[in-house]
């Protein structure tokens, strides 16, 4: 102890001296000369937030983390393949319906081509899976298609799958929600009427259980993503024995074809239709390359085996259940999902595996949700990293979270759940366009990166590159025009994104411009002299202590008071005059009873703006101790601020006063309000 003082640990021979008050050191520690590093619990106790909302906010959300705590928080590739990958395999709940719903026009005839379909959209998934495969590998930064075509095609064009991809994953989280709920009123139909606010309650878990950061999500989720993967195969497997073994095989119902397929061309039309729907299945195929980042060291190499498994658990579950459907003679119906009756016929209907099976899937696909949950807010972190979106998407929350992109994703799947009534098909036409956009973009992306690089085996991986982008090209060009009108929208959709995100980088640019300093530019000493304005509301502690600070930068000060009064006015100068000598006191009379237009016309004309003067003004401010006394204080100082926002040579100070600090040499008379 020095005088009173503790001398912060950890000084080492010749460091200059750097003394903290004992109370600070509470908060902070000695890192070095002039350098002090905040502890946790300067950051719990000094937040400015009512202590009744932070410690809820702490038991929903947990404590703080540092950053030296983000390898800790990186995921395994068993985790990341629960929370990356749980939208790509929970796809395989709702894709096989989608191939039959399409070809279900054509009638019961043309029902057995769902299997060869569902085999050649596994093929599309294998070329898709290889290229990302090779994105995860060259672009181990993460973004996925939109750092692949910011490196290869420029900004345009990223800016275009960007946009794809952020459609696509709030897309993700609705279709997935709804999908969830769905398989939850196939088993409990009584809720139907429930399914809209059920579809919103789980989105805002979803959205809390990520703030709670990447680590502990897939605490949270992992469990339900095995538990589906291993009833899923159980089923299938199961069902298989039964078809060849058993025998167990059905006639689909007959159904009236509501389609002419006496022509070839009509037949070809119908099943490319047919692969356009069931290549939702690979929806969310993207996210790891998105989410490389996520990973334990090294991050691209387990980015890309957790890939190669979750494509090769994709392609079994779902050709599995197209193989079971079609077999058991099943067709969508408008009450029971197809997996459902699946699982009905396999375990029966009133079996607790069946109601296993619809539990484990119905949470999966809640939790399919989360893939856009991990992998939406790192893109807009990129992005606002690139100056395209608000830098605040950039910023780390207390859990390590991309806190800004978590929320915002949570509202628009919200309110797209509410908008389309929580109807899954309704959802469908808008999901898969942006989805096909994207691959067919980070695929050509791919096809200029191997002819620049040209590394190992490259002929090969450019012609799977090349085969996938004219697949995944057509299946885009498919799927907006089948589903078109609805599918339009995001078309439409996209260029309004790219707009807005041009906008953004175009003002960061503009700003940056216009506060950079040139390089051989040297700061001298200020040539503009300063006057001080203090607008009072009376006489008061707190605008004595303003009229003080005003009196330390300057001599030339001057206190406003507006009233409507003027009785009121000359009893306050009286007291003015004799309280405070030596500041002049300006009342200016207001007959319409206003008060900021009146002080912004003082200044106007008394203190116009020369380019040789700086006027600072000072506002007195009263600190409330509870946050709802907030709204009974500092009201004509808000509007104050507002109204000078922006006015040349003018500096905006406030003083805030505390209940709790030492008197001045002033005593409040009775009845004198704060700084209202």
């Amino acid at each position: 102890m020095i005088g009173g003082r503790r001398q912060l640990s950890g000084r080492k021979p010749g460091d200059r001296r750097v003394r903290i008050e004992r109370p600070h050191s509470e908060y902070f520690r000695y890192a070095g000369p002039g350098v002090l590093v905040a502890k946790e619990k300067a950051h719990v106790e000094r937040r400015p937030l009512p202590h009744a909302i932070a410690q809820l906010k702490r038991v929903l959300i947990g404590r703080p983390l540092s950053s030296e705590s983000d390898l800790e928080e990186r995921l395994s590739k068993r985790k990341a393949l629960a929370i990356f990958s749980s939208d790509a395999i929970s796809s395989s709940a709702y894709a096989t319906e989608e191939i039959l719903h399409a070809l279900l026009v054509g009638g019961a005839a043309v029902l057995f081509f769902s299997v060869p379909i569902s085999i050649a959209i596994a093929v599309l998934l294998a070329i898709v899976a290889f290229s990302y495969r090779q994105v995860c590998l060259a672009y181990p930064s993460g973004g996925g298609s939109y750092s692949v075509s910011k490196r290869n095609f420029g900004r345009l064009a990223s800016l275009v799958a960007a946009s794809a991809l952020l459609i696509d994953y709030t897309l993700t989280v609705a279709v997935s929600t709804s999908s969830a709920v769905e398989q939850i009123t196939s088993a409990v139909p009584d809720l139907l009427p429930f399914k809209v606010g059920m579809g919103v309650m789980a989105i805002l878990l979803l959205t809390l259980g990520n703030l709670r950061g990447v680590r502990e999500a897939g605490n949270i989720f992992a469990i339900p993503t095995y538990l589906f993967v291993g009833t899923a195969l159980t089923m299938i497997g199961i069902g298989l024995y039964r078809i060849v073994v058993l025998g167990d095989v059905s006639a689909a119902p007959q159904i009236q074809a509501t389609a002419d397929l006496a022509t070839q061309a009509a037949l070809a039309v119908l099943l490319l239709r047919a692969f356009a729907s069931g290549a939702v299945a690979l929806t969310g195929t993207e996210a790891i390359a998105t989410g490389v980042p996520a990973f334990k060291p090294p991050e691209a190499r387990n980015a890309a085996t957790t890939l190669m498994v979750m494509a090769g658990l994709l392609a079994v579950l779902f050709i599995g259940i197209t193989v079971l459907a079609t077999n058991f003679g099943i067709v969508p119906t408008e009450h029971q999902t197809v997996v459902s009756q699946v699982a009905a016929h396999v375990f029966g209907d009133s079996s607790i595996g069946f109601y296993l099976f619809q539990a484990f899937t119905a949470l999966l696909l809640f939790l399919a949700a989360n893939t856009s949950f991990a992998a939406f807010p790192r893109l807009g972190a990129i992005l606002a990293q690139d100056g395209f979106m608000p830098r605040q998407f950039s910023f780390r929350g207390d859990r390590l979270a991309f806190t800004l992109g978590i929320v915002v994703l949570g509202l628009a799947a919200a309110a797209l759940v509410t908008f389309f009534g929580g109807d899954t098909s309704a959802l469908i036409p808008l999901y898969a366009v942006g989805v096909f956009i994207d691959f067919t973009i980070s695929q050509a992306g791919m096809i200029r990166h191997w002819l620049r690089e040209r590394a190992s085996q490259w002929q090969f991986r450019l012609a799977v590159n090349a085969f996938g982008c004219v697949l995944t090209g057509i299946v885009a060009v498919v799927v907006t025009t089948a589903k078109a009108p609805t599918s339009l929208v995001v078309i439409a959709l996209i260029p309004v994104l790219v707009g807005i995100m041009l906008f953004i980088h175009r003002e960061y640019d503009l700003v940056a411009t216009e506060l950079a300093l040139r390089p051989d530019q040297v700061i001298g000493p200020p040539k503009k002299r300063e006057r001080v304005i203090v607008p009072v509301p009376g006489l008061s502690r707190a605008v004595v202590q303003a009229v003080n600070f005003g009196r330390s930068i300057s001599e030339d000060v001057r206190a406003v008071h507006v009233t409507e009064d003027a009785e009121q006015g000359a009893a306050l100068r009286r007291e003015w005059e004799r309280q405070i000598p030596g500041v002049q006191l300006v009342i200016v009379e207001s007959p319409y009873r206003s008060l900021v237009p009146p002080f912004l016309a003082y200044l106007d004309v008394m203190a116009p703006p020369d380019g040789e003067t700086i006027t600072i003004v000072v506002l007195p401010e009263y600190v409330p101790r509870h946050w709802w006394e907030r709204l009974l204080y500092n009201q004509v100082a808000n509007r104050l601020k507002q109204g000078l926002l922006g006015r040349p040579d003018t500096v905006v100070a406030n003083v805030p006063y505390r209940r709790e600090e030492p008197d001045l040499a002033m005593a409040q008379k009775p009845g004198t309000a704060p700084p209202g």
